[in-house]
């Protein structure tokens, strides 16, 4: 097995943080409304570059811009711009679909991975894309048998790509899947007018529907799934068969995701990768992962197209099945560095001595611990309400205005 890059998404800055902590080797993001999430996330502006690159080489990570979108004549000179900007700040890559996209990073010298939404399913277009990517995402629709024939292909023709190294392929490895394929989608223009090939979906698949009897108007609720809203990709428990197939790059969906999400999932695909190459990995580790990958935010896991499947299968619930869920409580004041102890003023509800919390923010990222003690004016108390000043011990240092969730058994 040759080394796997894990890529994480990165939806806020609280998530990219929360991405490093994690362990990822690299993030993508949306950049102003060029991207698939636009509407989903609060994308990052172009003033944003400068910070997330310096973050990104002071944390060892690359980082990629996601600019997936169809694009129209009035977007090419956002486009542009977004590109010129990318080369400035020294961002890795571009992951584009649109032939314009690729056509002016090429141009330009910046490096461009092909996103899925090109629907990459053969070794032929592979050659084609390759003259303008090192990187290329293949659609989510492939089996591994599929995955593994193109990247021998790959190997047999030495395909590369514009840096002379051969091509590399990039697979989605966890998160949500759509019901089109690889997300070309026309539901939310037909109902809405809103384009998901434009960032954006109003996720018509995720909800439920009734059919009528054309010919005597009876109705009828389909009951017990969601016929249209996919359970989420999980590729856990076959990662050993995923990396024998060769692919260089392994994605998890969730720009429009939360902090916890992003860490969570990272986490547990960076120990599992190390794992398989440690020869470590083991069923009693895989249930573990599972076990903390289902208290995020995922409408229910299976193996998507990977093992050989021909149809999708069906959420029975609508939004998460988390086992966990946060609540807000308090936002940070300030941090004791030494005492490694932060005071919050509770905003929401009420915090109790052994209540498991998380903190995220901008610059802390995600931090998760069990509450040891609180203090209300230096005096140890069992409970704070809402509209108090209390201490409690956090392991990492946290920043005022950073918010404080409890997180509790979602039932």
């Amino acid at each position: 097995m040759q080394k796997v890059e894990l890529l994480s998404p990165a939806g806020s800055f609280e998530s990219l943080m929360a991405a490093i902590k994690g362990g990822c080797d690299a993030v993508y993001f949306g950049v102003e409304q060029l991207n698939m999430r636009a509407r989903s996330t609060n994308n990052f502006t172009l003033e944003d570059l400068r910070k997330i690159a310096v973050i990104a080489r002071e944390n060892k990570i690359r980082a990629y811009i996601t600019m997936n979108t169809i694009l129209y004549d009035h977007d090419i000179q956002l486009m542009k711009k977004i590109v010129d900007a990318a080369k400035e700040e020294k961002i890795d890559a571009i992951i584009a679909s649109d032939h314009a996209v690729m056509n002016y990073a090429k141009k330009t010298g910046m490096p461009v991975h092909i996103s899925t939404q090109a629907n990459v399913t053969n070794i032929d277009t592979v050659e084609f894309y390759a003259a303008y990517a090192d990187v290329i995402v293949l659609s989510r629709e492939l089996s591994l048998m599929q995955v593994a024939s193109i990247q021998k292909e790959i190997e047999r023709r030495q395909v590369t790509g514009p840096s002379g190294h051969l091509v590399r392929l990039e697979i989605f490895a966890h998160g949500a899947l759509c019901m089109a394929v690889s997300g070309k989608c026309y539901l939310s223009l037909h109902s809405h007018f809103a384009s998901a090939n434009r960032g954006a979906c109003i996720q018509n698949c995720r909800r439920s529907y009734i059919v009528t009897d054309k010919d005597e108007g009876m109705e009828y609720e389909i009951d017990n799934e969601y016929i249209m809203s996919a359970k989420d990709l999980c590729t856990i428990p076959f990662l050993p068969e995923i990396l024998q197939t060769g692919v260089s790059v392994l994605k998890i969906e969730g720009r429009g995701r939360s902090a916890d999400y992003v860490y969570k999932t990272t986490l547990c695909y960076r120990e599992a990768i190390n794992a398989c190459f440690q020869n470590t990995y083991t069923e009693e580790k895989v249930n573990g992962w599972m076990e903390t990958l289902s208290t995020v935010y995922n409408r229910g896991f299976w193996d998507g197209y990977y093992l050989g499947r021909k149809l999708g299968e069906w959420s029975e619930n609508y939004g998460s099945v988390a086992t966990k869920r946060k609540i807000y409580v308090a936002k940070g004041v300030k941090y004791f560095e030494k005492a490694t102890i932060a005071e919050f003023y509770c905003e929401s509800h009420s915090l109790s001595v052994g209540d498991d919390i998380m903190v995220t923010g901008p610059t802390t990222g995600y931090v998760e611990t069990t509450v040891g003690e609180l203090r209300v004016n230096g005096i140890p108390v069992t409970k704070v309400e809402r509209g108090t000043s209390f201490t409690v011990g956090i392991p990492e240092k946290i920043r005022p205005s950073d918010k404080l969730y409890k997180v509790v058994e979602n039932t």
